[in-house]
This record gives structure tokens, sequence and C-alpha cells, in this order.
């Protein structure tokens, strides 16, 4: 919440802020935005990826909990990964700078490329 201009946080002088009140799981934001689940965790392990606030540490009684994503943690990540793939190197040079282990960025990779020919068997 916003203070009014007398410093009061009185809510009729005041302005709240919009904020998201939905959250969705990694697996939720895989599905709606047709992207591979090793690949969001990948990016979703170093937070500094997402804004801050946009990422959600959900505890739901087990040992590690579940990460959750606002509206705006799913822009975070779409704008991510669009920046990522237009790099010179694109989305493997983008996970080697991200410390990835080798194996994963394979597995991750192999799956991109397949993304990619099913997108071009799309558009033909």
């Amino acid at each position: 919440m916003e203070l009014g201009a007398d410093g009061s946080n009185h809510p009729r002088r005041g302005r709240l802020m919009a904020r998201s009140t939905r959250v969705y799981t990694i697996k939720a934001v895989a599905d709606l935005i047709d992207e591979d689940m090793e690949l969001l965790e990948e990016i979703t392990y170093n937070s500094d990826n997402i804004d801050y606030g946009e990422m959600i540490h959900i505890d739901d009684g087990s040992e590690d909990g579940m990460t959750g994503f606002t509206d705006r943690g799913i822009e975070c990540i779409e704008e991510l990964l669009r920046d990522a793939r237009s790099w010179k190197g694109g989305l493997r040079s983008f996970l080697v700078a991200d410390h990835c282990d080798p194996e994963t960025i394979e597995r991750i990779m192999a799956k991109e490329l397949a993304r990619i020919e099913a997108q071009n068997c799309k558009q033909a």
C-alpha cells in the first residue's frame, strides 16, 4: 500500500497497488505456455531470472515445498525464453552460462530441437 500525500496510510487517502491473487505451479506454467518443465525448472533455480516477488515458495507440508508463479512471473519466464532463444548461441548458451549440468542441457536441447521441428511442421 502507498502512503497518502500527508504520510498517512489511511485507505481512503492512499492508493492501493494491484497485486496478482492467482498463483500457478511450475507444471501449470509449463502446460499454459507450452514449454518443457525441465527447462522451466532450470530457469527458476536461479531466482534472479524472475522479477522479485513474482516467484513464490509455497509450503505444502512437504520437505521441499513447491514453487508458484504470479501472472507477471509467467511473463518474466516468457520474456527470458524469448530473449535467450534470440542470443548468439541461443538457449544452449544461456544454460551453459547459468551453470546447468551438461547432461541436463543435452536433454533440454533435444526437446528444444523437437519443439522447433514441430513448430516448423505446423507452419508448413
